[in-house]
């Protein structure tokens, strides 16, 4: 039997497996610098020029005439965004955003801010960086304002978003007072609560099938300057499950909650309220600093130290406490990137570009990535808290995890495509949880393929769903089974050129592909 040839390496091939870390140093992290700076830059001179929200009609008129001539073309190429397909936080790249037609948008700006009504109205690609610095100088903040600056309001909506004060207001789409949404056919159409309901609770998660969004209406909360953070070390499971439950069963005395699980019986469960200044039971620590320990390994201190701490951390930085270290993540790509030398150099400039970092994956990296791997997000109820903690140890064994409440409400007539958890007695449980596992597997023989197709069933038969920015093995009828596609199938059978326009939820997650594949089909 002839033995088959390994496949040559190049130089590119070594540097990016042996040498990644200095590799993300030396060459990713100033690049990211400069890029950073260009997009910036562009944004501001973009919002510069354009900026004027009394111009949003005449922009809203642009995307109408827009899809009037692809109507008139004869409506035969699927429709898009005319955003780049790099900018994700998926480690997949959209393949559809190099065939489908595109639709530009240019619609950045925040809108107006109802302070009586406690709403601020914006446009879709307006991002959490913009929005919580408008709002934060008024005084305000989004009731759910999830971690990265680069998430786009738009992108929220059409698929997933959580914070820790979820478990308070749920995900992000529950602070979504209202949509403006462009059908393929060009109508406008503004549903809420109470006008078009079944409309408004079926675009989250319908990952922009229905139509293009044009404005979105948020809820906005009173800020205050800190957030009061108390860390509670765990050293059981039973007591990781039993305090983490019971504290997301008071909405309304914790504001935020999440738990960090270092082992099956280690944890570090973080309760935090606003606050308006430094109290004497804790000192203030500016955790988003550049010199900083990575807040994960911050945490994990307060753990083997095994006592309670309290601490006042600014409210910007708490927003952003996983943002330097992408949770973990950075851990694998710089192994030495929390070293004191490596943040009071580089720290500034952390985390490295996510498009970079795509872009410069080789087959081998894919491939050890695909091998070893694993970014998903799962969510689950609350009461399959313990299995779902097994399952990801036996099957992974990974840590970190990100343990994160939030609350699933039901719509009238149980409109959307989730729902709260049915329990064998018939009552519904509204709290569910995000499990959130980054890193690599070291269970024996570990493959991140399978590990995530066994992770998918166990979720499917808990009742859970699977965030929609991550690789997924299921085909066409397990999706379903997951998500409840009823409504969403009446509506794509009623609103007139949507299945010209777009293809349904996971026909169009399937599209998306692997970088080096969306790098392929650029050359041809």
């Amino acid at each position: 039997m002839t033995a088959t040839p390994k496949k040559k390496r190049g130089l590119t091939e070594i540097i990016l497996t042996k040498y990644r870390g200095t590799f993300a140093t030396l060459v990713l992290l100033p690049m990211s610098f400069w890029y950073n700076l260009y997009l910036k830059s562009k944004s501001k001179i973009t919002l510069m020029l354009s900026s004027a929200p009394k111009l949003h009609d005449k922009r809203v008129k642009n995307v109408q005439d827009q899809l009037k001539a692809w109507r008139e073309s004869g409506s035969k190429e699927q429709l898009t965004t005319g955003r780049s397909g790099w900018f994700t936080m998926s480690e997949l790249v959209p393949g559809y955003k190099k065939t489908n037609r595109k639709i530009y948008l240019n619609m950045r700006d925040i809108l107006e801010i109802n302070e009586e009504k406690q709403t601020v109205r914006v446009e879709p690609q307006v991002d959490m960086g913009q929005i919580s610095k408008y709002l934060n100088k008024r005084g305000w903040t989004l009731a759910v304002l999830p971690e990265l600056d680069v998430l786009t309001v738009g992108g929220l909506v059409s698929g997933f978003g959580i914070e820790s004060s979820s478990h308070k207001y749920g995900l992000f789409q529950y602070i979504c007072e209202s949509f403006e949404l462009i059908t393929p056919d060009g109508e406008l159409i503004k549903c809420s609560k109470t006008e078009r309901a079944d409309i408004y609770a079926t675009i989250p998660w319908s990952y922009g099938t229905l139509g293009f969004l044009v404005a979105v209406e948020l809820k906005i909360i009173p800020s205050k300057k800190y957030v009061r953070l108390e860390y509670y070390p765990q050293n059981s499971q039973d007591q990781i499950i039993d305090e983490f439950e019971a504290s997301t069963r008071k909405p309304d005395e914790i504001q935020f909650i999440e738990t960090l699980v270092y082992a099956k019986d280690k944890g570090v469960m973080m309760l935090g309220n606003l606050a308006d200044k430094v109290g004497n039971d804790g000192k203030k620590n500016a955790i988003g600093r550049w010199y900083k320990p990575w807040f994960f390994t911050h945490v994990q201190k307060i753990h083997s130290d095994n006592k309670k701490v309290v601490e006042y951390i600014p409210l910007r930085q708490y927003y952003h406490r996983h943002t330097r270290a992408l949770f973990w993540m950075m851990d694998q790509v710089i192994p030495f990137g929390n070293k004191a030398w490596h943040r009071f150099l580089f720290g500034w400039a952390m985390p490295p570009q996510m498009s970079l970092m795509k872009y410069f994956e080789t087959e081998t990296t894919r491939d050890l990535r695909e091998k070893h791997s694993v970014t998903q997000d799962m969510l689950v109820p609350i009461s399959k808290l313990k299995a779902s903690l097994n399952h990801f140890h036996d099957n992974f064994n990974l840590y970190p995890l990100w343990i994160c409440p939030m609350a699933v409400y039901d719509h009238d007539n149980k409109i959307g495509f989730i729902h709260p958890y049915k329990k064998e007695d018939g009552t519904l449980d509204e709290m569910f949880v995000d499990i959130g596992t980054y890193g690599t597997g070291t269970v024996e023989n570990f493959d991140g393929n399978e590990a995530l197709k066994n992770c998918e069933k166990f979720v499917i038969e808990n009742g859970g769903y699977q965030a929609m920015y991550a690789k997924s093995f299921m085909d066409r009828e397990q999706y379903r089974t997951m998500f409840d596609h009823s409504y969403y199938d009446k509506l794509r059978e009623e609103i007139p050129f949507v299945k010209e326009a777009f293809p349904e939820v996971h026909a169009k997650l399937a599209k998306r592909i692997a970088p080096l594949e969306y790098k392929r089909l650029k050359k041809k």
